[in-house]
């Protein structure tokens, strides 16, 4: 057993946390530009030029990875396998279909209008709809690198269960005619996709890597610069006070903060390790981090487009609750991921 963890030790700290990199950008910033990693700036840099690095390489290999995966399953295929189940059973199917789409909630919008004119129930769809920006593999071994497995599994597992429940009980209320008529209407091509060769394959998930890095990566510095100046330059007491655990709305402040901001996961990760290491609860972390990739005021404003203030406010308000309860709930069984 001691081997075992040994090695997965090792993986963990060489190839997800990239301990390596560390180690040669501290060489970097302290030997070439002279500046001590702890004090503010030479920190600051060193976190700039850490976390950059690290997040694109990841994201390169996980989205190629992914993409290559879901070559396999295109709109069609998917469509034809989730038309297949319903009720809880195609709800949690939508939800972990998601998992292996690598997109932002505004992308999710597009395959959304696909599946609503295809027939699929709309309890499937908004699991879909909910679980695909939140929760996928990258997202996974992305939050592996920055945090414990615990705490990447359990993200994923609570955004699992937040994307079925949403699902569930958006179908059992019945919203059909709060959807736009148009989508309905859509044109729906029901043709079998061709089958892939491996070259197309490989090609497809070398598109995707840089459609999405051509998406995401401002965002990412962003992030990683709003993450360097929370770490090094904020005083830990002001976070402390703000979204610090003797603030009971720590979490309802950090899921209204997180709502106007469009991002995705790979840009709030930077900004979340900050927050922890200041001493803010994973809970609150966590909370804003979900209300950041999956209520982003872009993507609301998109969805706006395709279903009606009804539903719309459904649907936020179901994430909302669901956000701010996984929120509290991590807060106060914190013990057990720290």
């Amino acid at each position: 057993m001691d081997a075992i963890n040994a090695i997965f030790g090792f993986i963990n700290d060489q190839f997800l946390k990239m301990q390596w990199l560390w180690d040669l950008v501290q060489i970097l910033v302290e030997k070439v530009f002279g500046l001590p990693i702890e004090e503010r700036l030479g920190g600051s840099i060193h976190f700039f030029i850490y976390d950059t690095i690290k997040i694109f390489l990841l994201l390169a290999v996980l989205i190629f990875v992914i993409s290559y995966i879901q070559s396999y399953f295109p709109p069609e295929k998917t469509k034809k396998i989730l038309g297949q189940f319903k009720g809880i059973k195609g709800n949690i199917l939508g939800a972990l279909l998601g998992t292996v789409t690598p997109f932002c909630s505004c992308s999710s919008i597009p395959i959304f209008i696909g599946f609503t004119s295809a027939g699929l129930p709309l309890g499937i769809i908004f699991s879909f709809l909910i679980s695909s920006p939140m929760v996928d593999i990258a997202s996974l071994l992305l939050l592996m690198s920055f945090f414990e497995a615990k705490v990447a599994i359990a993200y994923v597992v609570v955004g699992l269960i937040l994307a079925v429940i949403g699902g569930t009980i958006i179908e059992k209320s019945g919203m059909e005619k709060h959807i736009e008529d148009y989508v309905w209407s859509a044109q729906n091509i029901d043709s079998e996709a061709d089958e892939m060769t491996r070259e197309e394959r490989i090609s497809f998930a070398k598109d995707q890597v840089k459609d999405i890095i051509h998406k995401v990566w401002l965002y990412i510095l962003i992030g990683v610069g709003i993450g360097a100046a929370i770490h090094n330059w904020i005083p830990q007491s002001f976070i402390e006070k703000i979204l610090g655990g003797n603030n009971p709305f720590a979490v309802l402040l950090a899921t209204v903060v997180a709502l106007p901001i469009y991002a995705d996961i790979f840009g709030t990760l930077p900004i979340a390790e900050a927050l922890v290491a200041k001493g803010v609860g994973i809970g609150t972390v966590l909370s804003f981090m979900m209300a950041v990739t999956t209520l982003s005021l872009p993507s609301i404003i998109m969805l706006s487009k395709v279903i009606k203030p009804k539903l719309l406010a459904l649907f936020i308000g179901i994430v909302v609750v669901g956000i701010i309860i996984i929120g509290y709930a991590f807060n106060a069984f914190s013990y057990i991921f720290i």
